[in-house]
């Protein structure tokens, strides 16, 4: 029994749902004090230095939330600080990225027909474009550009797109739409790590000793923070996507992710507008949903690469094995009529999660995926549709641990 393999796969699961929930946790306070901030109302007899006031109600209970542009005249000892959501959510990420994309490059990662790379060469790459992308942006909003938010937010829109066409140059499709999420995600976190609670903390300080802080760190964190605001939604859409090849494995998924952003922005816009109270632009929706019929059409384009992908070392292993006549006898006669480009099951007109399961190099290359969900587990065939037998299930277990 290949315990490391089954070991390994839930710590994957462990370490995705912990990203969830810390996303969620994050992108739940981020949306609050957005909507909180743009529905403040301002009225006579608020204490000194008030910026506005909100009632709210929830859970049974009344809520008056009032904003000071500075602070209170007596600032008080304990302040709740919204940092670890973002910081939580950014390193359960990174964690993920390197369980899967980085432990399983050769599959996940490296697409030798797009960019012939070793693994440590995949990886570097990986790790030199997160980096290299906040350092780019954090020099372009300190910059003379920085001044002017629309001139910036065209810039930085163009570089999301160059990058978006770039990934694909380098990655798996799959790979490429991931990066990307990392890519705005690290600028994101970066963003509430290196300069609003760095500026917050700046400000609690100065307060502290009598002295009035500058302008200009309010300023900064504030423009960080409607970056933050207006990318969280293409983050979300970009780190499901690998859940969806029409979205990433077709050939212009490069314009995809950069029609998302698109539509990501004009979704933040309406809601943003509404909760501050400046009307309701339903354009928006419209807007957003001709784009989306666009990204449709887009992912019926036929796929950039042709010829069959090369096959590796592991991959041989799976092929050479003596069990491996009977294991394709198995996969095709249980799982092919579903796992096909023309399904012949009843009712599934399209391969499960885009997985084909007609060609022996088909079958190696989803060999560990074979394993775990038909052979230590009776997740497939849902349902044992077709009949799978527990002797045709041990078949799979004792060809994958063998072979590998």
């Amino acid at each position: 029994m290949d315990d490391f393999a089954v070991m390994w796969d839930w710590l994957g699961f462990a370490v995705r749902w912990l990203h969830v929930v810390t996303a969620i946790a994050w992108i739940g306070s981020s949306f609050y004090f957005i909507a909180l901030d743009l529905g403040l109302t301002r009225r006579p007899g608020l204490p000194e230095g008030v910026h506005g006031e909100e009632w709210q109600v929830h859970g049974g209970g009344f809520y008056n939330i009032q904003k000071y542009l500075v602070a209170p005249p007596q600032l008080p000892e304990h302040l709740t600080w919204f940092k670890w959501e973002s910081y939580a959510t950014w390193l359960s990420g990174f964690a993920l990225l390197a369980i899967i994309y980085y432990a399983g490059a050769d599959l996940y990662l490296i697409d030798r027909n797009v960019l012939d790379v070793s693994a440590p060469v995949a990886i570097l790459i990986s790790l030199a474009s997160i980096g290299l992308g906040w350092l780019l942006y954090d020099m372009l909003c300190k910059s003379r550009l920085g001044k002017n938010d629309t001139a910036l937010m065209l810039v930085l829109y163009a570089i999301l797109v160059a990058m978006s066409w770039g990934y694909t140059q380098l990655f798996t499709g799959r790979a490429a739409f991931l990066h990307l999420g990392a890519f705005t995600a690290t600028i994101m976190t970066a963003n509430v790590f290196l300069l609003i609670i760095p500026n917050q903390k700046i400000v609690v300080a100065e307060l502290k000793a009598g002295r009035d802080p500058a302008p200009k760190l309010g300023a900064q964190a504030k423009q960080r923070s409607l970056h933050n605001n207006y990318l969280t939604l293409p983050v979300v859409f970009l780190m499901l996507s690998n859940h969806y090849p029409l979205a990433f494995g077709t050939k212009f998924n490069w314009v995809i992710a950069a029609l998302i952003f698109i539509i990501g922005v004009l979704i933040r816009h309406y809601f943003n507008t509404v909760h501050a109270r400046k009307g309701n632009p339903h354009w928006t929706w419209a807007l957003s949903a001709i784009l989306f019929v666009i990204i449709m059409w887009l992912s019926t384009v036929p796929a950039v690469l042709t010829g069959e992908r090369q096959v590796s070392a592991a991959e041989e292993r799976f092929l050479a094995s003596t069990h491996f006549p009977a294991v394709r006898d198995t996969v095709m006669g249980r799982c092919a009529m579903c796992h096909a480009a023309e399904p012949g099951f009843a009712g599934v007109r399209a391969a499960p999660k885009d997985v084909v399961l007609d060609t022996d190099a088909a079958i190696a290359a989803h060999a560990r995926e074979i394993y775990l969900q038909a052979g230590r587990s009776h997740a497939m065939p849902p349902g044992n549709v077709s009949a799978m037998t527990e002797e045709e299930r041990r078949l799979l277990v004792t060809w994958f641990e063998e072979a590998r």
